[in-house]
């Protein structure tokens, strides 16, 4: 390339020091909620975008003007936040008015890098990738905001080099701590929280309806404790932590599990045995599920369940 269609370089980044006039896209949980913070830093939220619900986003960021997004952009002189859905990421990038000078723009996906961003880098914009590991619930006043959230949690953070500093300030502000993050890793980065936090969720909803089934009026109570015990465990230990009747082997147990589960809770066996023999796995790995004991109970993962004999008698006496 000739020195006459270089493209030229691009104006400095603010300095990581400056108060800087920021413009918000998605006001939603996250941008609504980051925004926040970036306001009770010092920080200028110039404009940000009009939410769904009104209520959260004047309540977290009382008095800032809603405006269409291209006139978010183009008052956003130093940063550019784009808390937005991830699949309508690269649309709303494509939609940006050329940036002001020395402009950052950050996306808060956990799945996308630097490279959703570069319609706008290729015309003069630097580029930050800027995720909270964090699940939002929308609150913003009473005992669970999502800005209370925030104080000590990470966030994974995709920047050039020259953007490290800048970046590592923002979240500082923030209250966080980062995480650098390979541009290529994304995808897996963002797939590990996922499978921990959403399926986790998906999990504990499975276990109550399972409990309340078996008849216990309040899972909580019993999955509260437990929960949270394994938890702080595993953060600890990793599969040392591991208890149960796979660390175990007790073949016997699972059969009587997936028997149960076939009878009242269909819709979880399939998931349920997939998890019990990774479990299994990760236990032989780690030295917990002795060898002997191995294949019984990965007979049993394997075999169909028998419906439990009680069935076949017709409902159980007291059973609600």
């Amino acid at each position: 390339m000739s020195a006459s269609t270089r493209a030229p370089q691009s104006p400095p980044p603010p300095r990581p020091t400056a108060r800087l006039t920021i413009g918000v896209i998605g006001a939603g949980r996250v941008g609504t909620a980051l925004g926040a913070a970036l306001h009770q830093a010092g920080h200028l939220i110039a404009a940000i975008t009009p939410s769904s619900q009104p209520d959260r986003a004047s309540g977290n960021l009382p008095g800032t003007p809603t405006r269409p997004a291209a006139e978010v952009a183009l008052a956003a002189t130093d940063l550019l936040l784009l808390a937005v859905p991830d699949d309508a990421l690269a649309a709303v990038v494509g939609q940006l008015p050329n940036p002001p000078v020395g402009q950052v723009v950050a996306h808060t996906s956990g799945a996308h890098g630097l490279a959703v961003l570069h319609p706008v880098t290729v015309r003069g914009a630097h580029p930050v990738a800027l995720h909270p590991a964090m699940t939002f619930t929308g609150a913003w006043q009473g005992e669970h905001r999502d800005l209370d959230r925030l104080p000590g949690i990470g966030y994974g953070v995709t920047a050039p080099e020259p953007l490290r500093p800048f970046a590592t300030r923002l979240v500082a502000d923030l209250g966080g701590v980062p995480e650098w993050v390979a541009e290529a890793a994304r995808p897996l980065y963002h797939a590990g929280l996922a499978h921990g936090a959403n399926h986790l969720v998906t999990l504990v909803n499975e276990a109550a309806d399972q409990l309340r089934s078996a008849g216990v009026a309040q899972p909580q109570r019993l999955l509260g404790p437990l929960l949270r015990a394994a938890l702080d465990n595993v953060l600890q230990v990793g599969d040392a932590a591991l208890t149960g009747p796979v660390a175990r082997g007790d073949a016997g147990t699972i059969s009587r599990h997936l028997a149960a589960l076939r009878e009242s809770a269909p819709a979880s066996l399939t998931a349920y045995r997939e998890l019990a023999r990774r479990t299994a796995d990760r236990a032989l790995a780690a030295g917990q599920l002795p060898v002997e004991a191995a294949e019984p109970l990965l007979t049993a993962l394997a075999a169909t369940p028998a419906p439990p004999a009680e069935a076949a008698t017709g409902p159980r006496e007291g059973r609600r």
